[in-house]
C-alpha cells in the first residue's frame, strides 16, 4: 500500500509540474505524446494479429513518429522567433502578447490524425467502429486544416 501511495504522489507531482511549466499547451503536448504511443502500439498489434507484423515496419513507425515530433519542434521554434519578432519590435503593435499560434494547432492536427489511426488499427484488430466516431475525428480533422490554412492565407 505505502508503494502505490509513493507512486500516486509521484505521478500528481509530475502533472502537477507540467500544468505549472506549460499550462494547457503542456496537456496538448502530453495528449499529443499518447496518441503517438497508443497509435504505434495499437498498428503493432493490429499487424501482430493479422500476420503482418514485422520488425521493419515497427521501425517504420516509429521513424514515423518521429518525424513527427520533429515538425512539432520546427513550430515551437517558428513561434518562438515569431513571438520574439513581434513582441520585441516597436513597430510591430498588437493588441495582445504574442507566445503561440502555430505550434497548437499543428499539435491539435496530429492528435486528430493519430486518433483516426488509433481508430483504423481498433478495426483491423475486430473492434467495431461506429461511423459517427469516425466521422467526428475526420470534421474535427478538418476543421483544424482550415484553421492553419486561413492563418497562413494570404490576401
Amino acid at each position: 500500500m505505502e508503494k502505490v501511495n509513493a507512486f500516486k504522489v509521484t505521478v500528481t507531482a509530475i502533472f502537477a509540474g507540467i500544468s505549472a511549466m506549460l499550462g494547457w499547451f503542456g496537456w496538448l503536448i502530453v495528449a499529443f505524446i499518447a496518441c503517438l504511443a497508443a497509435d504505434w502500439i495499437s498498428g503493432s498489434a493490429a499487424a501482430a494479429k493479422n500476420g503482418l507484423w514485422s520488425s521493419q515496419k515497427g521501425r517504420e513507425g516509429i521513424w514515423h513518429k518521429a518525424g513527427c515530433i520533429v515538425v512539432v519542434i520546427v513550430a515551437a521554434v517558428l513561434d518562438g522567433v515569431i513571438g520574439s519578432i513581434i513582441n520585441n519590435i516597436p513597430s510591430i503593435a498588437l493588441p495582445f502578447t504574442y507566445t503561440v499560434l502555430l505550434c497548437p494547432i499543428i499539435v491539435v492536427w496530429y492528435i486528430f490524425t493519430e486518433l483516426g489511426s488509433i481508430v483504423e488499427n481498433a478495426g483491423k484488430m475486430g473492434a467495431p467502429i461506429p461511423d459517427f466516431l469516425k466521422s467526428a475525428i475526420s470534421l474535427f480533422k478538418g476543421t483544424v486544416d482550415a484553421a492553419g490554412n486561413k492563418i497562413t492565407e494570404s490576401k
